[in-house]
C-alpha cells in the first residue's frame, strides 16, 4: 500500500501562513494595493505598486527578503543575518543562523490547520485513475519512510539517490530525506544506467530508492533493471529500496529492500531534524559544455522560500486552486513547481506520470476538465506537438477552470504562444512565459506579477521577479545600460533561491558562473531588452543544446559518439527543430577502410548515446564528412557548422583562419545531399 490513513501524532513547530491578498478595486479605480497583494509590503515605505515594490526589492534587498522569510516560513530558530554573499568568490549564504525543517514547512503546519486538504493528485498513466493524497496521508507516508531510512543507517548529511517516476512515494521520498536531514539526488527516470551510475558515484550515495517498473504512455519501463546495472559500478551503494508501481515481480538482489511492506512497520511520527539554513537540501545534475554533468547544490531555507514565493505570485495562485505542473520530478521544474513550491504554500499539486498524447492528443485537456486545474504549467515542446493535432482535441473538453497558463524550459515561439493563449486559454488566461534555470532555483523573469491589465507580449519573458536585477553585458564585458540592446544575460546581485556550488567542485562553479563577468552571476544565455525594458531570451551562448527543455552539452554527446570504433572524430551542434525547439546535429568523420554501412553506423551511434545518456540525446541528423573545418591550431569551427545547418551561408564570416577553407564547401555539399535524401524519404 502506498497510502495510509488513520489518526496520527504530529510535530508542529509553528504556523507560518497568512491569507493571500490580491489586486483590488479602490474608489472604482483598478490599482494595486501592495499590502493586500503581498502582506510583507505593508511595512515598505513609498511602495504603492508592483514597479515600486520591485525597485524596493533590489535596492533594499535585506529588508525585503527578511520580511518575506519571516512571513512565509516557519522557523525553529530565527536567522541572525539576511545574507552574506560575494559573487566574485562564488560565496552565497542566506538567513545565516536560522534553523528550520523543510518537510515541516511543506507538511506539518498544513496538517495542523487543514489535515484533509488534498496535497497531491497523482495523475497516473492510466487516464481517469487519479489518486488523491491529503496532507495528513502525505505526512504519514513521509514519516514512515523517514523512520525506515533512519533505521537502515541513513543519517544527516548523507545523500540518497531517487530514481522514480512522478508518484506520491517519490514526493514522500524527497520529503523524508529533508525530514531526517539527508540530501536527495533525484535522477530523471529516463536516464540510462551509465548516466545514473555517474550521478550516484558523484553524489557518493549509499542508498537508492526506485520502483520495480515505470509506466509511461502505455509502455512498461524496466527501472529496477536499470538500477541493478548502475549499482554494479557504484561501490558506495549499500542498499536499494524497491517500491511496487506494477504487480509484476522483479528479481531482488542482496542489497534490495521491499519498500512498501517495510514502511508499514514504521511509526507515523518521525522527529524532524533541525537544519541550518545553508545545509544541503538536494543535488540536481545538469549538463555542461565540458561534457561532465554538474551536481548543482541547493540549500534549505533560501531555496524553499524562493520556490514558494515565485509559485504563488508568478501564477497568481490562491488557496484552494489546483496547480498543474506537468514536469517530471527529475528536473528542477518538478522540484520547484510540482513539489516544494506548491506544498510550502499549502496547495494542491498534480503529479503527471503520462505523456501529452497518451492515449490521444486530448490527454492534457481531459485532465484539466476532470481535475478542474486552475494553473497549467508545461513546455513549449508539448504545446508545439499538440498544435499539430489541431484545435478539435482542445475544444472537446471544458477548460473553464483554467486561470493561468505557463511555459517553461525554453523560449516559446509566437505561433505556439498564440495557440496556447487563444485556443487553450480561450483568450482569457494570461500566458506566463517563464525564464529560469536549474542554477537559479526558481523563476527569475516572467510577465507576472504585474499591474492589472498590464500588457503581455508573445514570446517574451518580460519582467524580472522581485529581488532579481538582470543586466546585459556587451562584448567588452561592460553593462549595456540602454534599451533596445542585446547581450549576455547576467544577474547583478544574489537571491535566496540560487545554487550555492557544484558538488565537490566549487572552483568549477566559480569559473562557470562568477568569473566571466566578475561581480555578476553569468547565466550562459543571451537576451534582448526591448525599448520598453522587457526581456526576451535569445538562447544559449555556450555549447549547450536545449532539447525539449532538457539541456545537454555537445561535449557530452561527442564523447559518446567518439567511442564508436568506426568514428575518428565528431562535432555536435544544435539545430532548429519544429517540435523540440532544438535538435541535435552530428558531423562525423569515419576512420579509413570502414566496412559497416553509414546506416549501420548511425544506428550504432544512436544505440550508444541512448545507452550511455538517454534517448532524447540521440542525434536527429548525422552527416558523414571527410573532414571538419578547423583553425590552424586544430580548433573545430562550430560557428561555421551552425551556419551551414541553418543555411545562412551569406554570414559565414571570415574563413581565413581555417587550415583549409575548401572543407567548408565539402560540408555544404554534404549537407545539401543529406537534406535531399531526407526529403525523398
Amino acid at each position: 500500500m502506498w497510502l495510509t490513513c488513520g489518526c496520527s501524532r504530529f510535530a508542529v513547530f509553528s504556523q507560518g501562513r497568512r491569507a493571500f491578498g490580491s489586486f483590488i478595486d479602490v474608489s472604482g479605480k483598478r490599482r494595486c494595493n501592495t499590502a493586500a497583494f503581498m502582506p510583507e509590503a505593508a511595512g515598505f515605505q513609498g511602495v504603492r505598486d508592483r514597479a515600486a515594490l520591485h525597485d524596493f526589492s533590489v535596492s533594499n534587498t535585506d529588508a525585503f527578503w527578511a520580511a518575506v522569510a519571516r512571513q512565509r516560513l516557519s522557523w525553529i530558530r530565527p536567522f541572525d543575518k539576511v545574507q552574506d554573499c560575494d559573487l566574485n568568490r562564488g560565496k552565497v549564504k542566506w538567513f545565516d543562523g536560522g534553523q528550520l525543517n523543510v518537510s515541516v514547512n511543506c507538511l506539518d503546519r498544513h496538517v495542523h490547520t487543514c489535515p484533509d486538504r488534498v496535497a497531491l493528485i497523482w495523475e497516473k498513466d492510466e487516464p481517469g485513475s487519479e489518486v488523491k493524497v491529503t496532507y495528513r496521508q502525505l505526512l504519514e507516508m513521509t514519516c514512515r519512510l523517514g523512520n525506515l531510512l533512519r533505521r537502515h543507517g541513513v543519517k544527516k548529511g548523507d545523500c540518497v539517490t531517487i530514481y522514480m517516476p512522478p508518484c506520491p512515494l517519490a514526493v514522500a521520498s524527497m520529503l523524508a530525506c529533508a525530514r531526517i536531514g539527508a540530501a536527495h539526488n533525484v535522477v530523471f527516470a529516463g536516464f540510462s544506467a551509465e548516466a545514473l551510475a555517474e550521478r550516484i558515484r558523484d553524489a557518493q550515495s549509499n542508498t537508492v530508492i526506485t520502483v520495480n517498473q515505470g509506466v509511461r504512455g502505455g509502455k512498461v519501463v524496466q527501472l529496477k533493471k536499470t538500477v541493478d546495472t548502475a549499482v554494479e559500478d557504484c561501490p558506495t551503494v549499500k542498499q536499494v529500496f524497491v517500491a511496487k508501481r506494477t504487480d509484476t515481480p522483479v528479481a531482488m538482489t542482496a542489497k534490495d529492500i521491499p519498500l512498501d511492506e517495510e514502511m508499514q512497520k514504521e511509526d507515523v511520527v518521525c522527529e524532524p531534524a533541525a537544519m541550518d539554513s545553508e545545509d544541503v537540501l538536494f543535488l540536481l545534475y545538469t549538463s555542461g559544455s565540458t561534457g561532465k554533468p554538474k551536481g548543482l547544490v541547493h540549500t534549505q531555507a533560501g531555496y524553499l522560500l524562493y520556490a514558494a514565493f515565485t509559485q504563488r505570485y508568478v501564477f497568481n495562485y490562491h488557496d484552494g486552486d489546483i496547480f498543474g505542473c506537468v514536469a517530471d520530478i527529475g528536473w528542477i521544474t518538478g522540484h520547484s513547481y510540482t513539489v516544494y513550491g506548491p506544498l510550502a504554500n499549502g496547495g494542491t499539486t498534480v503529479l503527471f506520470e503520462s505523456t501529452p498524447i497518451y492515449p490521444n492528443p486530448g490527454r492534457y485537456w481531459e485532465m484539466v476538465q476532470r481535475l478542474k486545474i486552475n494553473q497549467f504549467y508545461g513546455a513549449p515542446t508539448a504545446i508545439r506537438l499538440l498544435l499539430k493535432y489541431g484545435d478539435e482535441w482542445v475544444h472537446k473538453y471544458d477548460r473553464s477552470s483554467l486561470k493561468t497558463l505557463g511555459s517553461v524550459g525554453e523560449p516559446i515561439n509566437t505561433e505556439a504562444w498564440e495557440w496556447y493563449h487563444q485556443v487553450v486559454g480561450e483568450g482569457r488566461c494570461p500566458v506566463v512565459d517563464t525564464w529560469w534555470q536549474t542554477e537559479t532555483g526558481g523563476i527569475c523573469i516572467a510577465p507576472k506579477p504585474s499591474e492589472p491589465h498590464a500588457e503581455i507580449i508573445p514570446g517574451l519573458a518580460m519582467r524580472p521577479f522581485f529581488g532579481i536585477k538582470p543586466v546585459l553585458m556587451d562584448n567588452k564585458g561592460q553593462e549595456a545600460t540602454s534599451n533596445d540592446t542585446s547581450g549576455a544575460l547576467c544577474i547583478a546581485q544574489p537571491w535566496p533561491g540560487m545554487a550555492r556550488t557544484i558538488h565537490n567542485n566549487h572552483q568549477r562553479f566559480v569559473e562557470t558562473y562568477c568569473q566571466q563577468y566578475p561581480g555578476y552571476f553569468f547565466t550562459g544565455d543571451g537576451a534582448h531588452r526591448s525599448t520598453e525594458g522587457y526581456y526576451q531570451i535569445t538562447g544559449r551562448l555556450d555549447d549547450v543544446i536545449n532539447v525539449s527543455g532538457h539541456r545537454i552539452g555537445t561535449a557530452e554527446i561527442e564523447d559518446i559518439v567518439n567511442l564508436c570504433p568506426e568514428v575518428a572524430e565528431s562535432a555536435v551542434i544544435g539545430c532548429s527543430h519544429q517540435i523540440k525547439g532544438q535538435g541535435i546535429y552530428a558531423f562525423v568523420v569515419l576512420k579509413k577502410n570502414v566496412d559497416a554501412s553509414v546506416d549501420e553506423i548511425i544506428s550504432q551511434l544512436n544505440s550508444m548515446v541512448s545507452t550511455k545518456i538517454a534517448k532524447y540525446a540521440c542525434p536527429d541528423h548525422v552527416q558523414v564528412v571527410q573532414r571538419l573545418p578547423k583553425t590552424r591550431s586544430g580548433k573545430i569551427m562550430r560557428r561555421v557548422l551552425r551556419k551551414v545547418v541553418e543555411q545562412d551561408l551569406d554570414s559565414l564570416g571570415d574563413l581565413s583562419t581555417l587550415d583549409d577553407p575548401v572543407v567548408v564547401q565539402e560540408v555544404i555539399q554534404g549537407h545539401r545531399e543529406l537534406l535531399s535524401k531526407q526529403q525523398q524519404a
